[in-house]
C-alpha cells in the first residue's frame, strides 16, 4: 500500500524551491539589452565626437610641375600664333580642330610645360592678377557666358601683346571664326571678362 505525502509538506517544498530558484535568477539577471532601454530625457548625455570631414580626393584638382618661367612668354605667344586659323571643335587638341582651353593646354605642351586641359582648372592654376592694369603677355583670359552676369568659366585665351590701357590683345578658340586674336576691351569680351591667371 502506498503512503501519501502530507499535502502541507508538499507546499512547503514548493515553496522553498520557488525561493531558492527566485534568488540565484535575481543574483545572474544579465543587463537588460541597449535597445531596450528607455532613454531618460532628464540625464544630460555628451553627443558623440564627430570625425574630421575628409578633403575631396586629390584627382579632383591635379597638381602639375610649375617648370615655365618668364623666359618662356615669347615662346609661349610665337607657338600660340602657329595656331591662327584653326576651326574650333569641342575637344580638339591639335591645328585640325581645337577649343579654347585646348589652344592653352596644347601651346604648353609644345614648350614642355604641362597645365591643365579644363577652363576650369585652367583659372585656377598660377596666381590671380589683381587688376587688369597689371595684365601682361603670356597671362591666361578667362570669361563668363553672358555679359554682366556671375557663372561659370566658359572662355580662355592667352594675352600675347599689350599695347596700351585699353588694347589687351589675346588669341583664343573663337566658335565662329577659330582661333585668332581679340582685344580684351571689345564690346563682346569687355562684360565676360572676369579674371586673369599668370602661370609662372
Amino acid at each position: 500500500m502506498k503512503k501519501k505525502i502530507p499535502f502541507p509538506f508538499l507546499v512547503s517544498i514548493f515553496a522553498f524551491t520557488f525561493f531558492i530558484y527566485a534568488c540565484d535568477t535575481l543574483r545572474k539577471s544579465p543587463a537588460k539589452p541597449a535597445a531596450s532601454r528607455k532613454n531618460n530625457s532628464s540625464v544630460y548625455r555628451r553627443p558623440p565626437a564627430k570625425a574630421p570631414a575628409r578633403k575631396p580626393a586629390a584627382t579632383s584638382r591635379p597638381t602639375y610641375p610649375r617648370s615655365g618661367s618668364k623666359s618662356d612668354i615669347p615662346q609661349v605667344v610665337q607657338v600660340a600664333r602657329t595656331y591662327s586659323g584653326t576651326p574650333y571643335r569641342s575637344g580638339g587638341n591639335d591645328k585640325s580642330g581645337i577649343d579654347c582651353s585646348g589652344l592653352i593646354c596644347s601651346v604648353y605642351s609644345e614648350i614642355g610645360i604641362k597645365v591643365p586641359r579644363i577652363s576650369w582648372q585652367q583659372s585656377e592654376y598660377g596666381q590671380e592678377i589683381a587688376s587688369i592694369s597689371d595684365i601682361k603677355a603670356g597671362d591666361w583670359v578667362f570669361f563668363v557666358p553672358e555679359a554682366g552676369k556671375e557663372g561659370y568659366v566658359s572662355h580662355a585665351g592667352i594675352v600675347t601683346d599689350v599695347r596700351g590701357q585699353q588694347e589687351i590683345f589675346f588669341i583664343h578658340a573663337s566658335t565662329s571664326r577659330g582661333v585668332r586674336e581679340d582685344n580684351l576691351f571689345s564690346t563682346y569680351f569687355k562684360g565676360r571678362f572676369v579674371k586673369a591667371m599668370r602661370p609662372f
